[in-house]
């Protein structure tokens, strides 16, 4: 007869409602044995859930027992392990017909259990942060509760509750193996490698060389992707400089192709003579005292003013045009008149 554990009650329960949920053993081995020692003693050890139906303890009972074809068991209810790392701390010690945990399953456990930790550790941090004797300032730097990680040595405590004896870097080697198998960003030949590594481990192979081995080809293909990613960024680089300087180019050439005088032959406009500019101008001879300047301010409107000062300032930049040509064409014909004499 088991002894009953500590905060618990024994009662009868469905096998069908145990509900097995997500748990690190994913090899349960031979449930044969098991299942003929249940259906020749009994069921010596009663498996364990939580109040809401989940397994705790015995994996392999309940197998067995569904192997069996058995409707209804005694089942044990702890009421204290509702939270998960009181369930993953369970799981670890349900040593009744144990089969030992495989190298990748330990791991498994051993990350979840070191995260809880980690995570508990911090929330117990910051409940006793500003509690009296821990406010900040108040007796130094000593006095307040050290970081998660540093005095509670997570990954120890999270390795030492594992079955096994392993030490926390093997099952970090391993999480690494693993990472590489499924992280993508590594060619398909390295993650092959690492599955092919994990595969070893899982027979039982020895975890360092098989670390070893992918972190060198996985470190290899790493440093050639950052430096085919440098080149690719050095050269991306080189390609937005020369279009930056080309649409620099291309603008000051479009705005010189604005700003340059374009010539009444290219506009389409018919050249008059000489003739007809000296009678128009004759005919604008004092033009401007032909008007009512104050009745042009009332009665012209701001297009039709705008539109004579355009012409005006037309006017007065062709006349200094004209006066720089006339003056040109002058000292021209007075080189070519004193050209016999030199």
């Amino acid at each position: 007869m088991s002894e009953q554990p500590v905060g618990s009650v024994q009662v009868e329960r469905t096998v069908a409602s145990i509900r097995v949920g997500n748990r690190h053993r994913a090899e349960l081995g031979d449930i044969d044995v098991l299942a003929a020692s249940i259906k020749r003693d009994g069921l010596l050890q009663p498996i364990t859930v939580t109040p809401d139906g989940f397994l705790v303890c015995g994996a392999r009972r309940l197998a067995a027992l569904k192997m069996l074809g058995i409707k209804t068991v005694n089942v044990w209810v702890r009421s204290g392990l509702s939270d998960r790392l009181g369930q993953l701390l369970a799981e670890q010690d349900d040593n009744v017909l144990h089969k030992p945990l495989t190298a990748l399953e330990a791991a498994a456990l051993y990350r979840e259990l070191k995260a809880i930790m980690s995570e508990e550790a911090a929330l117990r941090e910051q409940s006793t942060q500003f509690q009296k004797g821990h406010a900040p300032g108040e007796h130094g730097g000593g006095h307040l509760p050290p970081p998660p990680g540093q005095a509670g040595k997570t990954r120890e405590q999270a390795a030492a509750m594992i079955p096994g004896g392993a030490s926390y870097r093997t099952y970090d080697k391993i999480g690494y193996v693993e990472q590489v198998a499924t992280d993508r960003k590594y060619p398909e030949h390295v993650r092959v490698a690492a599955q092919a590594a994990l595969d070893q481990i899982q027979d039982g192979g020895p975890v360092d060389p098989e670390y070893t081995r992918v972190r060198a080809l996985a470190t290899s293909m790493t440093e050639q992707a950052r430096a085919a990613r440098d080149a690719e960024l050095h050269q991306m680089a080189e390609e937005a400089v020369a279009r930056v300087q080309a649409e620099a180019k291309a603008k000051k050439k479009e705005q010189a192709r604005k700003t340059r005088p374009v010539s009444p032959v290219e506009e389409g406009i018919t050249l008059l003579g000489v003739r007809a500019f000296v009678l128009t101008w004759t005919d604008l001879d004092s033009w401007w005292i032909k008007y009512d300047l104050t009745r042009l301010a009332t009665d012209l409107t701001d297009e039709q003013a705008d539109a004579f000062y355009t012409v005006v300032e037309g006017t007065v930049t062709f006349a200094e045009d004209l006066r720089t040509a006339r003056t040109a064409t002058r000292s021209a014909a007075e080189d070519v008149a004193l050209a016999p004499l030199r």
